[in-house]
């Protein structure tokens, strides 16, 4: 199994994500935090199941669909990396 980490930007865009919906819904934030963070999980057994950045064509950053956020993440050893979390309608970060 692989270990699941966590980078700082990508924890950053959660407590992001989870503020702007929890001005709305608190109930709502909670439940989508915990859909990404199982979904993440899922990774540690399966770190290649998702599919490769389209926006990168770098063969290496992949990406899981959580609802309506993309997760991005690679896969280093056995870590499976979390780099960031965005809306899907948001611009990818090329950089």
């Amino acid at each position: 199994m692989s270990r699941i980490v966590w980078t700082d930007p990508a924890l950053r865009d959660m407590e992001g994500i989870r503020a702007y919906i929890a001005r709305d819904s608190e109930s709502y934030a909670n439940a989508l935090m915990l859909d990404i963070v199982e979904a993440v999980e899922g990774l540690a057994r399966f770190p290649r199941m998702g599919r490769f950045v389209p926006e990168l064509h770098d063969g290496h950053t992949r990406e899981i669909l959580v609802g309506n956020y993309r997760v991005a993440y690679d896969v280093v050893g056995d870590a499976v990396r979390i780099l960031t979390v965005l809306h899907g309608a948001r611009q990818f970060p090329l950089s």
